[in-house]
């Protein structure tokens, strides 16, 4: 047996997980998750700020260690010396303070437990007026038509202004900051100082406004009329990038011998997990890949004519296939909305999933806004906030469950509709992500809402997948990247068809949900919501007949 095979491995919100496939074919054999140690479920929180998240990096590295180690143990039978690469995909933006030997400042006695000197995980919101500050002042500069013309709190130099503002002594003791998916291939490789960091285009092109139209990163003329200290930053932090088929170097033997591997076997250089569970899931041309979990990423790829689309949240060359443009955009709370009902009112998911599956389209009276964590496409706002419109006081926790199911469905439409009016057809809807795997409803619910079938991926790990596929490129074992996905990814035989009854009822619905939307997220809408409730008992009465 000469199989060959490559691990990939994902850093979530709360653990991590490594997959071992094999590259003939993108079987899986072995698999290990570990829960992060510190903090909640892995999250380090401030009980005086609700924005605030944050990791300790320490939990980055046991991570890598023992999710690798639980994977090798699984994947018995197998010859470690045809392990051939490692892949790494990670949260973001979620940018960590380094010193000058690439040491995490965390990680340091004198900022031990200093909140500020950990990982600002993607969910971070504390720097909202940052962000809203580098719209503002970005305006008559070009660096936010990649980024659909908003700068959002989650990304990363509105993360690095807060910390200069809040903690300017975990500021002055940076040598420079880092992305977690650049932060850990470089410590596997041991290129750890800031210069000789391979950073990846995705968090570069998609959070740090990166692009070689204007040389890279924003000007030093424009950081310091945020602030003169992020000018001299510029200097320390990066030039270049690089996709994440290319090998950022090879694995050393400190860490080989502790997982008993062999030393020099190649890392791909890192990316997102998003982006990564978008090739684990077979995208190409006019596929839109939407990975559900706490959040929804969607991700498409289009050629060099594709534009800058008002809205979405970047439009990177090179940042998910190499030779495409990368487009991504996404809702900042679906399964957060829908948990949020379950820990707030009770039940469990399988019971409101039961009860909302009895309900008939239109049937709770009840159109919901998405936003209870911000609306990240096609708006780009943090500061707003959830919605339910046609409460009576008959109205039950499985039609508030199934009218969020609906919010989430009707918000998608919205970014699909944004991209097909920037001129990239959408033609193929694949879901993956925990939600696609456990909600048949939820997935019935979108077809009929986006009025379009749509396919699940085979993998439910597609994240670590897509990573396992850049290595086994970046090792030279397949070609290129969509040689490499059509041999290692593929869809379930299950299809979810659009209901053309139910879509007929959704139609009206999503005429409701467009009144709101503009009505509470578009500045200037003049919109007269008088018939909005009116509209909802005639549609309630119409389903039940």
């Amino acid at each position: 047996m000469n199989n060959k095979y490559t691990i990939g491995v994902d850093y979530g919100t709360n653990s991590v997980r490594a997959l071992i496939v094999d590259i003939s074919d993108g079987s899986e054999v072995g698999t290990g998750v570990w829960n992060y140690e510190t903090g909640e479920a892995g999250i380090h929180l401030d009980p005086n700020d609700v924005h605030l998240a944050r990791q300790n990096p320490a939990d980055y590295q046991k991570g890598f260690y023992e999710s690798v180690k639980l994977a090798l143990e699984d994947a018995k039978g197998i010859d470690r010396s045809q392990i051939v690469g490692i892949g790494v995909d990670t949260t973001g933006s979620t940018p960590l303070p380094i010193d000058k030997d690439g040491i995490a400042l965390a990680l340091k006695p004198e900022f031990k437990g200093n909140l500020h000197a950990m990982a600002w995980l993607w969910k971070d919101h504390t720097g909202y007026a940052e962000a809203a500050e580098i719209t503002e002042k970005g305006a008559s500069y070009p660096y936010l038509a990649k980024c659909g013309g908003t700068y959002s709190s989650e990304w990363f130099w509105s993360k690095i202004l807060r910390c200069k503002r809040v903690a300017p002594d975990v500021f002055a003791a940076a040598e420079s900051w880092v992305e977690l998916q650049d932060y850990v291939p470089a410590w596997l490789v041991g290129k750890a100082k800031p210069a000789d960091i391979p950073r990846g285009i995705c968090a570069a092109g998609h959070k740090a406004m990166f692009h070689d139209d204007w040389g890279g990163l924003p000007s030093e003329e424009f950081l310091a009329t945020l602030d003169p200290d992020l000018a001299s930053l510029r200097s320390r932090l990066f030039s270049s990038s690089q996709t994440s088929d290319q090998a950022a170097g090879t694995l050393l033997a400190e860490h080989a011998e502790i997982l008993g591997l062999e030393a020099g076997i190649t890392v791909a250089v890192g990316a997102f997990d998003a982006h990564l569970g978008a090739v684990g899931s077979g995208v190409k041309p006019g596929t839109i890949v939407k990975i559900m979990g706490t959040s929804t990423c969607d991700i498409m790829i289009g050629d060099a004519s594709t534009p800058d689309i008002k809205g979405v949240c970047g439009i990177v060359p090179g940042s998910v296939v190499p030779g495409y443009m990368g487009i991504e955009a996404g809702q900042s709370a679906v399964g957060d909305l829908f948990n949020w009902l379950v820990n707030h009112f009770g039940s469990d998911h399988a019971t409101l999933n039961d009860e909302a599956l009895k309900l008939k389209t239109g049937e709770s009276g009840l159109v919901a806004l998405d936003w209870n964590n911000g609306n990240r496409t096609i708006l780009v706002d943090p500061l707003l906030s959830g919605l339910i419109v046609g409460q009576t006081l008959h109205t039950t926790r499985a039609e508030v469950y199934r009218a969020l199911i609906e919010a989430t469905a009707y918000g998608s439409r919205k970014i699909i509709e944004r991209i097909e009016e920037g001129g990239v057809p959408v033609t193929e809807v694949v879901v993956c992500g925990g939600i696609g795997e456990k909600s048949p409803l939820t997935m019935q619910i979108y077809a009929d809402i986006l009025n379009r079938p749509i396919k699940t991926s085979r993998s439910a790990q597609t994240c670590a997948l897509g990573s396992a596929i850049m290595a086994s490129v970046a090792a030279g074992a397949h070609t290129d990247v969509l040689s490499a996905v059509g041999a290692m990814t593929a869809t379930k035989e299950k299809v979810y068809l659009p209901s053309v009854e139910s879509n007929a009822t959704y139609e009206k619905l999503y005429a409701i949900y467009t009144q709101l939307h503009d009505a509470f997220g578009v500045k200037g809408t003049q919109t007269d919501l008088s018939q909005v409730m009116k509209q909802l008992i005639q549609i309630q009465k119409d389903s039940v007949k």
